[in-house]
């Protein structure tokens, strides 16, 4: 006999095309319904809370008195909660922040009983190919999702086991018809049954075992009262088949009696069933930007320089740096990081942002600040102190910052040794924005503060401290104006339109129309970018450019101002009106010792429905591109095979190449590559016939949340047709990438480890007597330069250092974005009793061999790990 389990649930998008308060109240509301209906009906033994504990935060910030109640429930498995603190998005959310969103979602779980250990995405726009290796990291062997899948990955059947490229392996429980089909089930027998019927023949087809999962709840629903009366007359209309209400674990052990499941392998990104919105990773490129930027700060930069502080008697502030997860985490929701919302949704979801970057921002000055202020010394001068937070020595340019009331000073290192440098500019200072105090006792002496830039090696996870000294010499400026530059491995020389022709000196081969830009119209929403039919495209070929190039001992500097016309919005478009414009400006930074071109732009945009796109191209004609995903890299075909058919066969959603990246896409062949980093921007797309291109997405800019009968996309409107004027992007943007050239592979060229590098830039502090915050000594006494640990291998890429949640130990992570397995080997420069391999949720496998401080273990392709010491 067939059986039923009729799974009753909510899924909650805490904001959507409402807003956090407006989904709090019916919260508030629902939340009585459900527990007194598990309090009160000994018959209706579970509720699924949709696999999040943000809801219980919401909940409880208005009914703390009600957590015995949850309590009670959770630990008598009638109210099922965790393991994810949010429904996070997998494509263009970094490793750290999931492995966190489980971390702190089952830490929140178990101040109340046992989460569900399930990796519960019911409606996460696509799956990455890393999601089994996280899942098992926190122990957690099942998955639910529903969309991206297709005959195609190698089963047509809704449970199958799915693998990770390092072996790790879950079992998965495919919606096939999503989360909502048992919504508000009708008492009606004709409706029911005509609902019913064509569910069965679905999910009958799908499954392995005589189980099916019936999910009974939708978004925001209230809990359905009448839920007995409806088993009822289903047991009626279908008298060969059990029903009962049931929770997703019931099932799970039905399916693992089966032994002949298939098991499957990738990433599942195809629309053909359900739609993955593949072009979503370019809405709101001002949220998209903000959020790679500051995950990047906090697990390249917060976390390693907190462990050098604890390291050296510090507080380690974990409820500061949880505060700070937390408040991005709410914005990982799919919806919300999809950007797929109303305009105010949009403005809180960037406030959260702001905060959680000034939350960053602050903490990493503190950390800074009492390491500098700790030093001990008799020298009586100020200080500059310069931060590598990667576990190997580097030989930098450092752009940096002095404040000073001296007219002219040389940079010492503790051994006495003068540090040559270059001031890039000078301008005075207000005393009274340092520090009002001096001001108000009548000193308005001006101080200056001094742009320079020098090269030094910097300590494997450690600092270095430079004096700064009073000199009568005259400081040296070599910045000069030139028409090309030459450093170690590029000639650059500006084409009038503004984009960059490079003679790479290793390579032998010149790359040109570097740069360049495209434009076309966007007659997409918020989920999807959708071209206009037999579109001309538009280019910056033509283009007249303001050029300034200055080059210095240390590095280049190209400036690069253009303005593209462009149509005012859809209907100039057509008639071909070219009555706005587009103004990039390109800050071009190429440093003289490194093989790396370094992009910021502000863009500001004058017009509607467009997308704007940057054309580096690779001279490469490659069947598929490497980006990196959480932990590891993904090889993608450049051409979407299922572009010959998916109108044939009915496809949701038209698969066009365009992909998510988190840190790097790349395209090589066996002699050598050029990729494209990014600390802002994570959509790209493969261009070109015969050499590819890669195209990376700018911004994209729509005025619609939802729309119906898209070119890339037929059918029903996604989400709702509400206006979002905010998502035209009109005004000024910020982002930041880089190019790098390299001989060989992407992956034997390491590229992950390069933008690593790229996105864990040298911190500097600069000790003066004056500081608005005032802070009393702290006691501890730091040296003039440290390394707290480093590696002995250069395979591995550093995930991120920290303390321990729970214990007082370090973590430390890192992963092979490589093809070949290798030895990862770290010293630690201090004395350490033991260390032991962890999961990713701190606990302690297996014990690693120590000797003189050092472990080692083998770590495979696309591997993560973590050891505790």
């Amino acid at each position: 006999m067939k059986k039923v389990h009729i799974v009753p649930h909510m899924h909650w998008d805490r904001e959507w095309y409402f807003s956090t308060e407006e989904s709090r109240i019916l919260l508030v509301n629902n939340m009585e319904e459900i527990l007194e209906m598990l309090e009160t009906n000994p018959d209706y033994p579970y509720y699924v809370l949709d696999g999040q504990t943000s809801i219980l935060e919401d909940y409880f910030a208005v009914k703390p008195e009600n957590k015995e109640r949850v309590k009670k429930l959770v630990q008598a498995g009638k109210l099922i909660i965790g393991p994810w603190y949010t429904q996070t998005d997998e494509m263009v959310v970094g490793g750290e922040s999931i492995v966190r969103n489980l971390l702190y979602g089952i830490k929140d779980s178990e101040e109340f009983g046992s989460p569900m250990m399930i990796g519960y995405l019911p409606d996460s726009f696509g799956q990455s190919s890393q999601m089994p290796q996280i899942l098992n990291g926190f122990d957690i062997k099942y998955s639910i999702f529903w969309r991206g899948t297709s005959e195609r990955h190698g089963t047509d059947k809704t449970e199958f086991y799915w693998e990770s490229d390092e072996g790790s392996k879950v079992l998965v429980q495919l919606f096939p018809l999503g989360y909502a089909i048992g919504k508000y089930l009708p008492e009606d027998e004709e409706k029911l049954q005509e609902r019913i019927d064509k569910y069965f023949s679905v999910l009958d087809r799908g499954a392995t075992t005589e189980n099916i999962i019936l999910p009974n709840g939708h978004d925001q629903m209230p809990i359905q009262k009448n839920i007995f009366t409806i088993i009822e007359k289903l047991q009626n209309l279908y008298p060969d088949r059990e029903f009962f209400l049931s929770k997703y674990e019931n099932v799970f052990t039905e399916l693992e009696k089966n032994q002949a499941l298939p098991t499957l392998q990738g990433e599942f990104l195809d629309g053909k069933y359900m739609r993955v919105h593949r072009s979503i990773y370019s809405t709101r490129m001002d949220i998209k930007a903000a959020n790679t930027r500051i995950e990047n700060k906090i697990t390249n930069i917060l976390e390693p320089l907190a462990t050098i502080a604890y390291s050296l008697g510090f507080e380690y502030h974990h409820g500061l740096i949880e505060l700070i997860w937390k408040e991005i985490m709410k914005n990982h929701a799919h919806d919300s990081i999809g950007c797929c919302c109303s305009d105010k949704v949009h403005r809180e979801i960037m406030n959260r942002f702001f905060l959680a970057e000034e939350k960053t921002d602050q903490l990493i000055e503190y950390y800074k600040r009492k390491i500098t202020d700790s030093i001990d010394t008799d020298r009586k001068e100020d200080r500059l102190t310069a931060f590598n937070l990667l576990p190997y020595e580097r030989k930098e340019v450092v752009t940096t910052t002095v404040i000073t009331k001296l007219p002219s000073f040389t940079l010492e290192d503790a051994e006495g040794n003068t540090i040559p440098f270059e001031v890039l500019e000078k301008e005075e200072m207000d005393p009274g924005l340092i520090d009002r105090q001096i001001v108000h006792y009548g000193n308005y002496d001006p101080f200056y503060q001094y742009r320079i830039q020098l090269k030094d090696s910097i300590p494997a996870i450690g600092y270095k401290t430079y004096f700064v000294v009073s000199t009568e010499n005259k400081m040296t400026n070599t910045l000069a104006e030139k028409e090309t530059i030459e450093t170690d491995y590029y000639k650059v020389s500006v084409n009038p339109n503004g984009t960059l022709k490079i003679w790479d000196k290793q390579l032998e081969k010149e790359f040109n129309d570097v740069l360049l830009l495209e434009n076309g119209g966007d007659d997409g929403d918020e989920y999807d970018f959708s071209p206009l039919p037999d579109e001309t495209l538009i280019y910056s070929t033509n283009t007249k450019a303001e050029v300034k190039i200055a080059q210095n001992q240390y590095a280049a500097q190209l400036d690069i101002q253009l303005k593209l016309n462009v149509p005012g919005d859809l209907e100039q478009r057509k008639s071909n009106k070219f009555d706005r414009y587009v103004d990039v400006h390109w800050t071009i930074t190429i440093p003289n010792h490194q093989p790396l071109i370094k992009v910021d732009v502000e863009i500001d945009n004058q017009a509607k429905d467009h997308r704007l796109r940057t054309i580096i191209p690779t001279g490469i004609a490659s069947s598929f591109s490497i980006s990196d995903n959480q932990f590891g890299f993904i090889k993608r075909n450049v051409y979407d095979s299922a572009m010959d058919y998916w109108q044939e066969e009915d496809w949701d959603e038209r698969p066009d190449s365009i992909y998510p990246m988190l840190s790097f896409v790349g395209l090589s062949d066996q002699e050598h590559g050029i990729s494209v980093l990014t600390n802002s921007t994570r959509e790209f797309e493969i261009v070109g016939e015969s050499d590819d291109s890669i195209a990376i997405t700018l911004f994209r800019s729509v005025g619609v949340l939802g729309k119906e009968e898209m070119l890339r996309r037929p059918g029903r409107p996604s989400g709702i047709k509400l206006p979002t004027p905010d998502s035209q992007m009109l005004g000024k943007m910020e982002l930041s990438f880089a190019i790098t050239t390299h001989k060989g592979s992407t992956t034997a060229a390491n590229i992950g480890r390069i933008a690593k590098e790229f996105t864990t830039p040298i911190q500097t502090y600069n000790k003066i007597p004056h500081n608005a915050m005032k802070l009393n000594p702290s006691g501890v006494k730091t040296p003039l330069s440290f390394s707290f640990l480093q590696e002995t291998s250069n395979t591995s890429v550093l995930s991120t250092l920290k303390k321990a949640e729970k214990e007082d130990r370090f973590v430390v992570r890192f992963f092979n974005p490589t093809e070949a397995e290798s030895q990862a080997s770290y010293t630690v420069n201090r004395s350490i009793d033991h260390a032991q391999e962890g999961n990713l949720n701190e606990k302690a496998v297996a014990p690693l061999k120590l000797e003189n401080n050092q472990f080692y273990l083998s770590i495979k392709q696309n591997q993560v790990k973590t050891v505790l010491f």
